[in-house]
């Protein structure tokens, strides 16, 4: 069983992140006093599409690896044999760039009354960034894995545990082989150390947990990663298998070497008994206006309401707006770029009256889910679901309920504004 220990050296990462990032991101409470976690400073990171490097959050619980690309390879394991320098990944394959919305599974933890363990989010944990690198589908198909049903790819992370496990985690080889890259770049640039240097696994519309950062090994297997499947000593299925499981409190998820349903919300409908995070689910967030000062309605009487919504592997159709806590809603525009995996942007005419206002926002996924009010109670489990409601579980994750993430505005006369529009 792996053990949360307090690790002293994450303190200095953070700092030298914070510092690196130039007040872009904050760092955020940790119960387990073990992860290197800092979030959005400002919610207006979520009034644009792209997240530069500066803003995204940051998220791990090992100490940075001292990774060089000059000697790091990727091995390659399992139905193929093979090994991979940093420059074979860039030079013998074509590099493609994907726009991914990379959301931790514990995003909205702190949300949770009571309050589950470790990082304490609230909603900064989420950002949009291209990553660029070798499509998965390129390097396995040159290595003779044409198949996909049935498979799973589990990649390894290259990132010393002070403890006897290893950072393993397995998606459907199918997900893989559609559109996942190795990546060595965030936003044109060099791949951050903090983000994974030099190679990170990126799957696009899939929680931060499945993106593993300085990937050292995939592994091509009919299964699940469980104990004793790596090549390898210490604990192989923690990560996969007991972490980021979606479960009621007191309750011991089990091994499953695979499982049918990946989307995280048709597993949270009884499609997986204790649910596994791999797809984010439908979210939203208000970005503009921030709540930190007056909004000051332009000549027209309006104030323009701006955010981001995404739904994982699935399209965004809807966002509304409210400016009364949820009591009446008003349908947002939907703008911007379009891509799989990533955010889209919403904005809302707002006819604000002077005062103190509650705004929310709720996003609906094409197949028509849409985002709950609030965290149910720790005993209502599945059964929340019907009471617009998410389900407490013990390790908070895959929250997404609009009114944690509201923000209350304070609006004030339009004869307040210079007159600018």
């Amino acid at each position: 069983m792996v053990v949360e220990t307090p690790r002293e050296g994450r303190h200095d990462e953070i700092e030298a992140i914070v510092d690196a990032k130039d007040g872009g991101v904050k760092p955020v409470r940790d119960e387990a006093d073990k992860y290197t976690v800092v979030g959005a400073a400002a919610r207006e990171t979520f009034a644009n599409w792209l997240t530069p490097v500066e803003e995204h959050f940051v998220c791990h619980r090992n100490d940075i690896p001292d990774g060089d690309a000059d000697a790091w390879t990727v091995s390659l394991t399992g139905r193929v044999e093979a090994e991979l320098s940093i420059g074979e990944i860039e030079d013998r394959y074509p590099a493609v760039a994907v726009a991914h919305t990379m959301e931790c599974a514990g995003n909205g933890r702190g949300q949770h009354d009571p309050e589950t363990g470790s990082v304490q989010w609230g909603f900064e944990a989420a950002a949009t960034a291209i990553w660029t690198g070798a499509p998965l589908e390129s390097i396995l198909r040159d290595h003779g894995v044409e198949s996909a049903e049935g498979t799973w790819l589990t990649a390894v992370g290259g990132d010393p545990a002070d403890g006897d496990d290893v950072f393993a985690r397995s998606i459907p080889l199918e997900k893989a082989i559609d559109d996942c890259v190795l990546a060595y770049e965030m936003n044109g640039e060099e791949l951050p150390r903090e983000h994974g240097y030099p190679v990170r696994l990126i799957v696009p519309g899939w929680y931060g947990v499945n993106n593993v950062k300085w990937v050292e090994e995939l592994r091509v297997a009919d299964a699940m990663v469980v104990q004793g499947s790596l090549d390898r000593p210490g604990e192989h299925a923690y990560w996969q298998q007991e972490a980021y499981r979606i479960h009621p409190r007191e309750t011991d998820p089990a091994t499953n070497e695979t499982i049918e349903a990946v989307d995280t919300w048709e597993q949270l409908e009884g499609g997986v008994d204790h649910p596994y995070t791999f797809d984010a689910n439908v979210m939203s967030v208000i970005g503009t206006p921030d709540g930190e000062s007056p909004a000051t309605p332009k000549a027209d009487g309006t104030v323009e309401i701006r955010g981001v919504a995404w739904a994982g592997d699935d399209a965004v159709d809807r966002v509304e707006v409210s400016a009364d806590g949820g009591e009446t809603w008003d349908d947002a525009e939907l703008f911007g770029p379009d891509y799989a995996g990533a955010w889209r942007l919403f904005r809302y005419d707002w006819n604000a009256e002077p005062g103190r206002h509650s705004l929310v926002s709720r996003a609906t996924d094409e197949l028509e889910r849409r985002q709950p009010a609030t965290i149910s109670a720790p005993d209502a489990w599945r059964k929340a679901l019907e009471n617009d409601e998410y389900p407490w579980n013990e390790g908070g994750y895959a929250a997404n309920a609009y009114e944690p993430n509201g923000v209350a505005v304070e609006v004030g006369s339009a004869a307040d504004s210079d007159g600018t529009e």
